[in-house]
């Protein structure tokens, strides 16, 4: 069953290979897979995104990302997604956003699956009881569909996954461990850098400041300060170094406060045989085996005495638990089996409409 998927991404976030989100990584590798496998794959993101399907492009907003820019933002996303549906007629409509509820296609376009990126909490309390049969839920692990509402009308969760062979990059470890996301307070990085100094370790920072004004306020005042010779900031990554560094790095470093549905930066650590030391934030207990992957630790001095431990942690492992649960192959066939689930539901709909 070939059918037509048409993906829309958070307005302010481009999407491609590169991406630094989670969402956008997510709907980038999606957007491949729909091509390989021989579907159609559309893609509504903002300019400058890089896709393998057919991008029907919205307006980079410029400026801090405020509720001017939303509205903005908002409108050109409604007007797009119409555009997209009356050219291309998907089978599917899979929103990414934390804000798709702010533009939501009117009933009767096509199916709509909504993924749960981002904790919960983060989404208006509205979206768990939108009065559409045609709108449909899921969160990426475990974790985060027990923290959901109760009653909530939700799918089963796809959990997350990465291109696990392409990430399997053989080079010799060397002396700095890494820490990589978004330069914002939640994702508590300044820790990152404080555990190294308390243990005398390079530490290499890697990430995007995106413009709201409270990510800029905490890479000034938080991450800046804390920066020399041997603790560096590296700005965004592209795959192709981001593989490299973590793949020689002793351990990722991953002290988020945020309650994580996943960790795509931890399976992508793994995969590169490279252990994870983490807060036990959201689903990250899920991810991390203490003593064999990585270590679940509580503040900056613990930190720092995991990243003398994970010296005595085998790669190997690492790469092999990479294989077992967190690849990319898994993740698409779930998304694919939905995608036939709910094309076939819409379908099955028509036809009994035809013969009344």
């Amino acid at each position: 069953m070939s059918f037509t998927v048409l993906n829309v991404a958070y307005p302010f976030a481009a999407v491609g290979p590169d991406a630094v989100g989670g969402a956008e990584q997510v709907l980038s590798q999606l957007d491949a897979a729909l091509v390989r496998a021989g579907h159609r794959s559309i893609v509504v993101a903002a300019e400058g995104s890089r896709v393998q399907g057919t991008l029907q492009a919205v307006p980079a907003i410029p400026g801090p990302i405020a509720d001017a820019q939303r509205s903005i933002a908002w409108a050109e996303h409604r007007r797009a997604i119409r555009a997209a549906v009356a050219r291309h007629a998907p089978d599917v409509i899979h929103l990414h956003g934390v804000d798709f509820a702010a533009y939501l296609p009117p009933p009767g376009a096509a199916p709509l699956l909504a993924t749960l990126h981002l904790p919960p909490s983060w989404y208006p309390a509205e979206i768990f009881s939108l009065p559409r049969e045609d709108v449909h839920l899921h969160c990426v692990s475990h974790a985060q569909h027990a923290a959901c509402p109760p009653g909530a009308r939700l799918l089963p969760p796809v959990p997350n996954g990465v291109p696990v062979q392409a990430l399997d990059c053989r080079v010799h470890k060397r002396r700095y461990a890494i820490a990589l996301g978004r330069i914002c307070p939640e994702k508590n990085l300044h820790v990152a850098l404080e555990a190294g100094r308390l243990a005398n370790f390079p530490v290499l920072l890697g990430g995007a400041v995106f413009p709201y004004q409270a990510h800029q306020q905490y890479y000034w005042e938080h991450i800046t300060p804390r920066l020399d010779r041997e603790r560096l900031f590296l700005g965004p990554l592209d795959f192709a170094r981001k593989r490299r560094l973590l793949a020689g790095a002793r351990c990722l470093l991953l002290p988020t406060l945020a309650p994580e549905t996943s960790s795509l930066v931890a399976m992508e650590a793994l995969a590169c045989g490279t252990p994870v030391v983490a807060y036990p934030s959201g689903a990250i207990p899920e991810m991390v085996d203490p003593g064999v992957t990585g270590f679940l630790v509580r503040d900056a001095a613990e930190m720092a005495a995991a990243i003398a431990a994970c010296a005595q942690l085998d790669p190997e492992r690492c790469r092999a638990v990479a294989r077992e649960r967190f690849t990319l192959e898994r993740m698409v066939a779930r998304y694919f089996d939905v995608y036939r689930q709910l094309a076939r539901r819409t379908q099955h709909d028509v036809a009994a409409d035809a013969t009344r």
